[in-house]
């Protein structure tokens, strides 16, 4: 059995090391053998990314925290239901490349088993 309040410390400690672009932080979140998978688009242009295993799940995170980085995130609405849970959120996306602000909303759909991070899907698309 899943503790509720377990559950969302888990949440607040994954969306504010992704915020704050700490990521030791994020990946001591994961369990070793998770998957991480995102779809979505931009520009048109579809972009998936899927990983299985803490160390493909690291190098998708760093790439992610070097070349984003997130401002004024506002969660819209959250459930939690025993070891699952799903997160829609809105953020502006700074590129560390480009420099394009883009206003991007989220869904994440999230599963955590022995207070680690087991699968971590998440949906996005430009607003």
């Amino acid at each position: 059995m899943v503790d509720r309040l377990q559950v969302e410390q888990l949440l607040q400690q994954l969306y504010a090391a992704r915020v704050g672009g700490r990521l030791d932080e994020l990946c001591a979140l994961f369990a070793d053998d998770a998957h991480f998978r995102i779809a979505g688009t931009s520009d048109g242009k579809p972009i998936a990314v899927a990983a299985r295993g803490i160390g493909e799940i690291r190098s998708w995170l760093a790439m992610m925290v070097k070349t984003f980085k997130l401002n004024r995130r506002e969660e819209l609405c959250s459930m939690i239901d025993g070891a699952r849970s799903a997160v829609h959120w809105r953020a502006d996306i700074h590129s560390r490349i480009t420099g394009a602000v883009v206003s991007t909303e989220l869904i994440d759909l999230i599963e955590v088993r022995a207070g680690r991070i087991v699968s971590y899907i998440e949906y996005f698309v430009p607003c």
